[in-house]
């Protein structure tokens, strides 16, 4: 079976032709494929997949076997990979993606006949608690104390399609002392009955702001779209930067995330890269 590796700014999956290819345990391949001493090594797997609603589909499968609904870097080298690999027409810059969190918007920037980045549409961000989900009370979850190991961070919740909590730390989070315990503790707490993903974020500027991300059935990653994503929004939200374009620095690189408030969706850009092609025997 024929698969790609991608990265977007280190968020690393592996990427399957599914207009070619058959996979018949997704779940089960993407541990075998993701495991960095016996297979290709990643963060998981992810399906390119016919759609009857969209153009394409996407599935994408973490590095434990469990299904997450979105997934914003992997989005963008979706994009790529069916743009620069014919499974849409070359006269057009933008498409859909049906996603587990709805149907995405996706525009690719080129540079001559590459693509050079991707601008997707992440959807409008969700504060409802039963909705995101999370087990707490009240119309959204903004700046709710939560204790973790003997230290008490503000948690804001959103739901980018799939469910982040994020926390704001004074200090540089790529540096946080206790960030997996924290991580581990808060992605396996019983208020979220899906598991979460978490950031923990740091304000730099006005239009600034450094994420680090543990995700859930992964660990931690170099990056993750949707987290930052519910990072600005959260930010937005609790005013620690103004609205407009929000540069992300993760520890794999930097996006730029715009969202204009309330009912607006999400617009997340950045790069997409190929990695190499191969061949699974297993």
């Amino acid at each position: 079976m024929r698969f790609t590796k991608m990265h977007g700014i280190g968020n690393d999956y592996i990427y399957i032709n599914g207009f070619e290819e058959r996979v018949d345990d997704p779940a089960g391949l993407s541990v075998r494929m993701s495991a960095y001493h016996t297979g290709v090594g990643s963060d998981g797997l992810i399906l390119i997949l016919p759609s009857d609603k969209a153009d394409l589909r996407m599935r994408m499968f973490n590095n434990d076997g469990s299904e997450s609904g979105m997934c914003g870097n992997g989005a963008r080298c979706v994009a790529r990979y069916a743009y620069e690999r014919g499974l849409v027409s070359r006269d057009r810059t933008d498409f859909t993606l049906e996603t587990g969190g709805g149907i995405r918007s996706l525009t690719v920037v080129k540079d001559r006949d590459a693509v050079s980045a991707v601008r997707v549409d992440m959807g409008v961000p969700i504060f409802a608690p039963s909705r995101i989900p999370v087990a707490l009370d009240g119309d959204a979850v903004i700046e709710r104390a939560i204790e973790l190991v003997g230290r008490t961070f503000p948690m804001t919740c959103v739901s980018m399609g799939n469910p982040h909590a994020v926390l704001f730390v004074d200090e540089d989070p790529f540096t946080l002392k206790g960030f997996e315990a924290y991580g581990r503790m808060l992605e396996n707490h019983g208020m979220f009955p899906e598991k979460v993903n978490v950031e923990f974020v740091q304000r730099v500027s006005d239009s600034r702001i450094k994420v680090r991300v543990w995700e859930r059935g992964t660990g931690e990653t170099l990056a993750c779209g949707t987290g930052a994503c519910a990072s600005v929004v959260a930010a937005i939200r609790t005013g620690r930067v103004r609205g407009g374009e929000i540069k992300v620095t993760l520890r794999g690189g930097e996006l730029l995330i715009d969202w204009p408030g309330a009912d607006k969706p999400v617009m997340k850009t950045g790069p997409a890269e190929f990695v190499f092609d191969g061949l699974w025997l297993g």
